[in-house]
């Protein structure tokens, strides 16, 4: 059996690799389910487990089509005209279907990854600048095989916080006590240097939750 052999990444800050590990790995379905394995609220909001590459569709840097203008006030950017086609801040957004009824449903996950540098501030910032661009009536920009369904956006929309080891303290603190979900994953480099293996492991250890993270932040603060 092939062993392996892993650097040690303790103590060392969050890089670039980690993050395009885990973005990858979710932007297939499999690896969208395999994370929301490792927060149970949110796994049982998967309409059918027996057909999960119909039921759960992720969208990896997701583009919306926006309804309604935008104030630059609101997006600290440019005025946005209705019609525009904006990149959201969230990293990956999980839609579900009704593999049934081909529909989608109500119900949208958020994927925040922590990338290299970011601090809670921006971190946060992220998901609440994603609650501004969704407020405001949208559609989604869906992959070619998707477009027969309807893109409505949801007025159900949950996010869902990765964090890594080399995450600092002070943001797994700072989620807690916004009471927001997050999960953390663990992104072993082999010593070929040549490609990464990550291992989707769960540590919501000292993290609380419970069936009351299913409408956290349904609305802005």
């Amino acid at each position: 059996m092939h062993s392996r052999n892993y650097f040690n990444f303790s103590d060392m800050p969050v890089k670039q690799i980690h993050y395009e590990e885990v973005l990858a790995e979710c932007s297939d379905y499999r690896g969208a389910i395999a994370l929301l394995r490792q927060f149970r609220p949110y796994l049982e909001l998967i309409p059918s487990m027996r057909r999960p590459q119909e039921s759960v569709i992720p969208l990896p840097l997701p583009l919306i089509r926006l309804r309604n203008p935008v104030s630059a006030a609101a997006t600290r950017q440019t005025d946005v005209a209705s019609g525009e086609v904006v990149r959201l801040p969230a990293d990956i957004a999980i839609l579900m279907c009704d593999p049934e009824w081909k529909i989608k449903t109500g119900v949208e996950i958020f994927v925040l990854i922590h990338q290299p540098h970011e601090d809670f501030s921006a971190l946060l910032g992220r998901w609440r600048q994603t609650q501004i661009w969704l407020n405001q009536g949208y559609e989604w920009i869906m992959p070619k095989r998707h477009q027969h369904l309807l893109s409505e956006g949801a007025d159900d929309i949950h996010p869902l916080f990765v964090i890594f080891p080399e995450t600092p303290e002070r943001i797994r603190r700072g989620l807690r006590g916004a009471c927001l979900p997050y999960v953390m994953q663990t992104v072993y480099a082999l010593d070929e240097g040549e490609w990464l293996d990550d291992a989707l492991e769960a540590s919501t250890d000292d993290l609380l939750l419970d069936d009351s993270f299913i409408n956290t932040d349904d609305a802005l603060d």
